[in-house]
């Protein structure tokens, strides 16, 4: 009973952190200060100075941005993909704890879940001070999901 009960409170959990963290302006968000205190970040240098694209009209490079900012572009949009890849997986281990519907279904429905969470939260970010909505995040969120949905599927079909 217990641990049914933590199967359907860990997307609420995740969702709540989504929601928190999408009322956030970017500035509460910033996470380069502590990185150049606390990492040795010059080291990524060579890695990071590969980089050069274009990103909701904005360049990411070391040239425009600095190593910390090509850093924390891509810490933010690793989030996105696994947070929502978490919620994703976690959706339907609920759905599949409480319900029991087959794997199909299962997985159908957290996956619609999760990408209809994915663009309510750019929504809400677009309600939010110095942020703004970008159908490319929802795109990152959903290839997270879809990457549950693959995971999934690989151990459904091993483990069965």
């Amino acid at each position: 009973m217990f641990k049914n009960a933590i199967y359907q409170l860990l997307p609420i959990i995740i969702m709540i952190i989504l929601f928190i963290f999408s009322s956030q302006p970017y500035e509460e968000q910033n996470i380069k200060p502590a990185m150049n205190q606390w990492i040795p970040i010059e080291w990524l240098r060579p890695l990071a100075e590969l980089i050069h694209i274009t990103y909701h009209g904005q360049e990411v490079s070391v040239e425009a941005q600095g190593i910390d900012g090509v850093i924390e572009f891509f810490i933010r949009k690793s989030a996105h993909f696994g947070m929502f890849f978490l919620l994703m997986v976690t959706l339907w281990n609920a759905l599949h704890q409480r319900w029991r519907l087959s794997f199909g279904k299962e997985l159908l429905y957290a996956l619609v879940i999760t990408v209809g969470y994915a663009a309510f939260d750019e929504f809400h970010q677009s309600l939010t001070p110095n942020r703004t909505p970008y159908i490319g995040d929802v795109m990152i969120d959903t290839a997270g999901a879809l990457t549950g949905v693959v995971l999934l599927s690989i151990f459904y079909k091993k483990f069965r």
